[in-house]
């Protein structure tokens, strides 16, 4: 069983062994510890949010912040990776971090495109929503073929954005990445489509660690995947509206 979301990839549920039925992992418990870990996420990006407005809606009021809580963020996703059972205290670290970075972000995105965040975030939900209902019906299958195509773009993807970073370092714009042209929508909007995927990819993956009977904290560990996605998710369509309302 694989994923294409970083933080599930090679089987992390695999190789526990017996665990008692009160020490296991259930769904119910992932989406609770989920919940909680967006809430962690929207406290402080409401706080950020706050000081930005109350700066007079100065960037270098929040870039600070949006710095640090990326970085910090990225290092705290990696040691949750790799030290899966630390997950109940460093994916709430993870949160708090990301929310710090999405904060800052939303706000000057809002700034320059005036409700913008809400149609992002009514967006993020519905794609989660409709993700779910596909998956429980079974109108999405997650075959072998599919989990390898989703795979696939996935890493595409990554490394597009990778060398368009490196390329940044000396000043190399890559339009279809970062333009509102044509082909940067549709690239954008092919970006969105990928991420919406990996919720199927990944509710399998968490349905077959509740079966197996993984260990208690790993639904931190599914609740942390769950919200890399989500979070994915929402910077990808939010970058597609700006690109959109830049046409206008």
């Amino acid at each position: 069983m694989r994923s294409s979301n970083p933080a599930l990839i090679s089987n992390p549920f695999s190789g526990f062994g017996l665990v008692s039925e009160s020490n296991a992992m259930t769904v119910r418990g992932t989406v609770n510890k989920t919940l909680i870990l967006l809430f962690l996420v929207l406290l402080p990006a409401a706080l950020i949010w706050r000081q930005f407005s109350l700066s007079g809606y100065q960037s270098t009021a929040v870039q600070g912040w949006m710095i640090g809580g990326l970085i910090v963020g990225f290092i705290l996703s990696l040691v949750t990776i790799f030290k899966k059972n630390w997950a109940s205290i460093s994916a709430p670290l993870y949160a708090v971090a990301e929310g710090l970075f999405l904060g800052g972000m939303s706000a000057i995105f809002e700034k320059s495109y005036p409700g913008i965040v809400t149609q992002a975030v009514s967006l993020s939900i519905a794609t989660l929503l409709v993700m779910l209902v596909s998956y429980q019906a079974g109108w999405i299958r997650p075959t072998e073929r599919f989990k390898w195509g989703v795979v696939a773009a996935t890493g595409a993807i990554a490394l597009v954005y990778f060398v368009s970073i490196i390329l940044g370092f000396f000043h190399i714009n890559v339009p279809f990445i970062n333009g509102s042209g044509f082909f940067s929508i549709l690239f954008s909007v092919f970006v969105v489509g990928i991420a919406a995927l990996n919720f199927i990819l990944d509710f399998d993956f968490i349905q077959q660690g509740s079966r197996g009977g993984a260990p208690k904290y790993m639904e931190w560990y599914s609740a942390f995947a769950l919200m890399v996605t989500l979070i994915w998710l929402y910077i990808e369509i939010l970058r597609l509206l700006a690109k959109i309302n830049d046409r206008r």
